[in-house]
C-alpha cells in the first residue's frame, strides 16, 4: 500500500506542478499584453514562444508526453494531429487568399 500512495503523491506533485506553471506563463502573457500592448511584434512573438512553452508543459505535465519508449505512440500521434491541422489550416488560407486575388478584393 505504501508504494500506491508514493506513485498518487508523485501524480499529484506532476499536476500541481503542471498548474503552476500553466497558470504562470498565462499571467506572464497577459501582463506583457497589458503593460506593453500588443501593437509590436516583439510582443507578438514572446506571447507566441510563451504559448509553446506551455503547450510543450501541458504535453509532458497533463499528458504525460515525453521522450520515453513507452509515450513514444503519443508523441507520434500528436504530431500527426498537428501536422493534419496545419495542412488544413495552411491550406485554406492559401485557397481563400488566392479566391481574394481573382475575384480582385485584396487591399491595396
Amino acid at each position: 500500500m505504501d508504494n500506491l500512495t508514493e506513485m498518487h503523491r508523485r501524480e499529484r506533485r506532476r499536476y500541481v506542478v503542471g498548474y503552476g506553471g500553466s497558470l504562470v506563463l498565462t499571467l506572464i502573457v497577459f501582463i506583457i499584453a497589458y503593460v506593453f500592448g500588443i501593437k509590436t511584434t516583439g510582443v507578438y512573438l514572446t506571447i507566441g514562444l510563451l504559448g509553446l512553452a506551455q503547450l510543450i508543459v501541458q504535453l509532458v505535465y497533463f499528458l504525460h508526453i515525453d521522450r520515453r519508449r513507452s509515450s513514444r505512440e503519443d508523441l507520434d500521434l500528436v504530431l500527426f494531429s498537428t501536422l493534419v491541422l496545419l495542412i488544413i489550416i495552411v491550406g485554406t488560407v492559401w485557397i481563400m487568399g488566392n479566391l481574394s486575388v481573382r475575384m480582385h478584393t485584396y487591399p491595396m
